[in-house]
């Protein structure tokens, strides 16, 4: 091909670029992607005349066809743009090393539109795409593309080819970004009984970006924490029912006769004095760190001394969290089932009463 000759959104007889547009990867290239498949500055130029087949979508990012982007195209525009300059690639160009993201990720609304989120809208709606780079990166803001800037980067999730921040980061970015509480409401609570993320990784995420202390996210959180208990206890009975473990008494109190309340269990199993209890806290206002679980949580040391208690009255408690019945209901079932075949080898527990909670 001769310097001067045309080119169009195909491009035919020309073997660096692909014949197959139907994909967002070939239809949104970055000026490095297109120099690699040999298509020069000044041919891009021409391609983007007015009325020409090509359009200028971003700084340094180009659309290879005339229409108005698409959501998808303005998504890949804005982490080629957030991702220069590209990766090198490792492989032949269009591959997936070829992505030209960088270590930019998607982030914030934009983010929970991929991941399904009801309450984050449609991707073809979306008029403002939030990207994540660190903070060393010298990159502007710019059309639609908000730069987001951070010292500490997360591990991206891929949703298909596209790097997305973990559900609990992209949500502390939306919450940022909005005063409007019931909107925060949807977007947390929406989190967790979907099953996206855990409400502990929520809160921990707001604390550590400093947003528990925001009128629009007070309520929001309780309101979290509220749903992550109800999603935990259905897991819960769905884990006892699916396994075939004997059925409970199901969230009461224990108490000794005649004496003081011994707390409260989500599961008690009383002829072989076996209780399972639920461990749905989250740290709240910025006292723990990423994390970290230390004594010097109050709501960690009521656990642990209502447990030592139980067990020094031959009770048996297993403890599980949420994530645990989420991600491995099976294994948490075995660690039931061996605490109730555990108990005919055990020292009789002494006699509790057990009330309604």
């Amino acid at each position: 091909m001769t310097q001067n000759a045309p080119l169009s959104p195909r491009l035919p007889g020309h073997p660096g670029l692909p014949l197959h547009l139907e994909d967002v990867t070939h239809r949104v290239l970055s000026a490095a992607q297109l120099r690699a498949r040999g298509v020069s500055a000044a041919q891009t130029s021409a391609q983007c005349l007015p009325g020409g087949p090509w359009q200028h979508l971003l700084p340094g990012v180009y659309l290879l066809h005339p229409d108005p982007p698409t959501g998808r195209e303005r998504l890949r525009g804005a982490l080629l743009y957030a991702g220069r300059p590209p990766a090198s690639a490792r492989r032949a160009p269009g591959g997936p090393a070829d992505a030209g993201y960088g270590e930019s990720m998607l982030t914030g609304v934009a983010a929970l539109a991929l991941y399904g989120f009801a309450a984050a809208g449609d991707v073809e709606a979306l008029h403002r795409i939030d990207v994540l780079v660190p903070r060393t990166r010298r990159l502007r803001s710019t059309r639609f593309v908000e730069v987001l800037r951070t010292a500490s980067m997360p591990n991206p999730v891929r949703v298909g080819e596209v790097p997305v921040a973990p559900v609990e980061r992209a949500l502390a970015d939306a919450v940022a970004d909005t005063a409007d509480a019931a909107v925060v409401r949807r977007l947390l609570t929406e989190a967790v009984r979907d099953g996206h993320c855990e409400p502990a990784a929520v809160v921990r995420e707001l604390s550590e970006t400093k947003l528990l202390g925001r009128p629009a996210v007070v309520g929001a959180v309780d309101a979290l924490l509220a749903e992550g208990r109800t999603v935990a206890e259905a897991r819960l009975y769905a884990m006892v029912r699916e396994y075939g473990l004997p059925e409970p008494l199901w969230n009461v109190e224990l108490r000794l006769p005649g004496g003081p309340l011994l707390g409260g269990v989500d599961a008690y199993w009383p002829d072989q004095a076996v209780a399972v209890e639920l461990d749905a806290r989250a740290p709240r206002y910025g006292a723990h760190g990423r994390g970290d679980r230390t004594e010097a949580d109050p709501q960690w040391s009521a656990y642990a001394a209502k447990r030592e208690h139980l067990e020094r009255l031959g009770v048996t408690v297993v403890h599980l969290t949420p994530r645990k019945l989420r991600e491995a209901a099976d294994q948490q079932a075995t660690v039931v089932r061996t605490a109730l075949m555990a108990a005919a080898d055990r020292v009789p527990a002494a006699y509790v009463m057990v009330l309604p909670r």
